[in-house]
């Protein structure tokens, strides 16, 4: 697929997702790499729109819609994958950033990967009407203190990332979620600024619409394994692929555990590929946890890529 010819070498690659979005992404690969251009001109063909005006001049409100920021996101990380030229012995993606894990070994291809993700992310916008929902991260609180609390509340919430050991978040109904904060009283939490309550059943209409798309497309064998959110389990085979990206959008993303999963493994050398570095922070944290020495890097625009990619190639 996409990945063959590239380098290889003993390396993860983790790639971001909703959250991590920033108005200017790609704007500095549009206008140093022709092969940047070409991969934006390619999305914006199959979206019908011009989703590389929305990353580089916004305005922030319509980058910010799920539809939007989705394959603003991905497309974002596959130019620097592309560009970084260097293949992993394995990688892993944070919910949406699974769909770019997936892309970038080559499990699915770039047009129906655009697509999917820009009908993912109507999917779950539309499952929950705007202002019913909520999401908060929970700071410092003890995951069965939460679970408790999560029991005590009246409705729907449930949990939807084990981010590290210090950062649950939970995902409901908005009255729901406040009531679990307040029972809880937590060290510190954060309502996030998402549309749509994520990652917990209340998605259930979206992932029944996202399973009949993922069914229509073809999935390959990924060239590198993928640790899966819904799993924290690696996939090696096409069809996995496809069962991990139909479950994950109303279960939670088991980022701890795949972070472990890898450090176990001995990968000592991880690099964001993409906006932001949120996943940058959670594995810092996480690593020390586990008492582990880890390389972490980002590439998120021309400099670092030149950075990352001398980096990756004296390796």
């Amino acid at each position: 697929m996409d990945s063959e010819g590239l380098k290889k070498g003993k390396v993860a690659f983790l790639f971001p997702g909703q959250g991590s979005q920033a108005v200017g992404m790609g704007a500095d690969l549009w206008d140093s790499f022709e092969e940047a251009k070409e991969i934006f001109k390619r999305a914006d063909e199959v979206l019908g729109y011009t989703l590389s005006e929305i990353c580089f001049k916004g305005p922030e409100e319509k980058l910010k819609l799920t539809e939007n920021t989705q394959p603003a996101l991905l497309v974002h990380s596959y130019i620097l994958y592309r560009l970084l030229n260097f293949v992993p012995s394995i990688s892993a993606g944070h919910s949406l950033g699974e769909y770019s894990a997936f892309l970038c070994g080559g499990a699915i291809s770039f047009e129906d990967a655009v697509k999917i993700v820009h009908k993912r992310g109507k999917y779950m916008q539309e499952a929950v009407p705007v202002g019913k929902g909520a999401m908060a991260a929970i700071l410092g609180a003890k995951r069965e203190d939460i679970e408790n609390s999560l029991r005590k509340a009246n409705g729907i919430v449930e949990i939807a990332n084990i981010n590290s050991h210090e950062q649950i978040v939970i995902s409901g109904e908005k009255g729901a979620v406040e009531e679990v904060i307040s029972i809880l009283k937590p060290p510190k939490h954060v309502i996030l600024p998402v549309s749509a309550p994520f990652h917990c059943s209340l998605m259930k209409p979206a992932e029944e619409k996202l399973s009949k798309e993922l069914d229509s497309i073809n999935f390959f064998d990924p060239c590198f394994p993928v640790v899966t959110n819904v799993d924290a389990k690696i996939v090696k085979k096409g069809e996995e692929a496809r069962d991990s990206l139909k479950r994950q959008v109303s279960r939670p993303v088991r980022w701890l555990e795949s972070m472990e999963l890898m450090l176990e493994m001995g990968i000592s050398i991880f690099v964001e590929v993409g906006s932001g570095k949120v996943l940058s922070g959670l594995l810092r944290r996480i690593a020390k946890n586990n008492g582990k020495e880890v390389e972490i890097l980002n590439v998120d625009g021309v400099e670092s890529l030149k950075q990352v990619k001398d980096y990756l190639s004296s390796l």
